[in-house]
């Protein structure tokens, strides 16, 4: 590949060309990509983005001055017919996620252009899904030019599954707007938690895994006095089956459902909780640690990395613990505020989005001197 400026266009050279590739992936990925897109567009890269139709109608790829084309990500023959089209003039190709990764890989295979993908998160799937994205993680991580891992120990199963160049690329999660309120106790009111802490925390409604952590815990809570509330963001297939659940045990538990913003409920947030078997630059941690809400989560990935001491961390699948943790928090006020100045702190130290891009155009300028 001749060496291409990644600056704007002279009469010697054209822009560098890169296709970004999303194949799925969670909000914070997309954001990501939509955020990485526009800072590379300010600084004259010509920027491709592939993925679902869905996310250019959520993120607006072309409003931040990139091309947009549509890929059916689920079906992989004519995803890679699609990909192929996209990278007929591109420098460099970059994926975001497992299933982006492949395939570009896929795509890539018989062509010398080179391949960053950016691993932003694992599966914790058990069973023949486990073994699968194994297979698929060693794929992806063997075909890559550069691997960057988001957290560190993304970096290190890079390089356990073969990756030749695996490196840390911490990103910038673009903050979540802030919607005006027009009345201060708004939300507070609606949950039925005027006088009575609020919890806040996000997760896929189904019984096993996090959420049956978070409501075995919450018995602890029923105790207290005042007793709390816990708001749950998010919607699944077994939102009825847990309802029951929390109807038969009394438990101080509102599941909100489909549409509700989590970064909205922080707002009026007491403490936050992110229960997960695994997660690294996860959107609810770092949204509640920029607005000072204390934050109680499991220590596994990468959150003690981004989180440091500004943050209470408990194993994951101990509810015990989880309960004593939030339990000793709303008993000690002076500790809360402890942790709300350490969390804005520790926020004010991430990486900016202008750093991000900075930081992912010097690989590709590395990527394009080799060429």
């Amino acid at each position: 590949m001749a060496p291409r400026s990644t600056s704007a266009p002279s009469h010697s050279a054209a822009p560098l060309h890169v296709v970004q590739l999303l194949g799925g992936g969670s909000a914070g990925t997309g954001a990501h990509v939509r955020s990485l897109s526009a800072g590379l567009v300010a600084r004259g890269v010509r920027v491709t983005v592939g993925a679902a139709p869905s996310a250019e109608r959520r993120y607006g790829f072309t409003a931040a001055g990139a091309r947009f084309v549509p890929v059916p990500v689920k079906t992989t023959p004519p995803a890679v017919g699609v990909i192929g089209a996209m990278c007929a003039d591109a420098d460099l190709v970059h994926a975001h996620g497992m299933r982006a990764g492949l395939l570009a890989a896929l795509t890539l295979r018989r062509r010398a252009v080179p391949l960053v993908v950016t691993w932003h998160t694992r599966s914790t799937a058990p069973g023949l899904r486990s073994r699968l994205r194994a297979l698929t993680e060693h794929c992806v991580a063997r075909s890559a030019t550069v691997v960057l891992g988001t957290t560190s120990d993304l970096v290190d199963r890079a390089r356990a599954h073969g990756a030749r160049d695996a490196r840390l690329a911490p990103v910038a999660l673009p903050a979540a707007r802030r919607r005006e309120e027009a009345e201060p106790d708004k939300i507070r009111a609606e949950l039925g938690a005027v006088d009575r802490p609020l919890l806040v925390t996000e997760a896929r409604l189904v019984r096993s895994g996090s959420l049956d952590v978070l409501l075995t815990a919450a018995r602890a809570w029923r105790r207290l006095t005042p007793q709390p509330v816990l708001a749950v963001a998010g919607d699944g297939p077994e939102r009825a089956a847990l309802q029951r659940r929390i109807d038969r045990e009394a438990l101080p538990v509102r599941l909100l459902g489909r549409g509700t913003d989590a970064a909205t409920l922080l707002r009026d947030a007491d403490v936050a909780l992110l229960v997960a078997r695994w997660a690294g630059r996860a959107p609810l941690a770092e949204e509640a640690l920029r607005r000072g809400v204390p934050l109680v989560a499991t220590a596994v990935g990468g959150v003690p990395e981004v989180v440091g001491d500004a943050a209470v961390l408990v194993p994951y699948g101990d509810p015990g613990a989880l309960g004593t943790a939030v339990s000793g928090l709303l008993a000690d006020a002076p500790r809360r505020a402890r942790l709300s100045d350490a969390g804005r702190g520790r926020a004010g130290s991430w990486p900016t989005e202008d750093t991000t891009v900075a930081q992912v155009l010097a690989v590709y300028d590395e990527l394009a001197l080799r060429g």
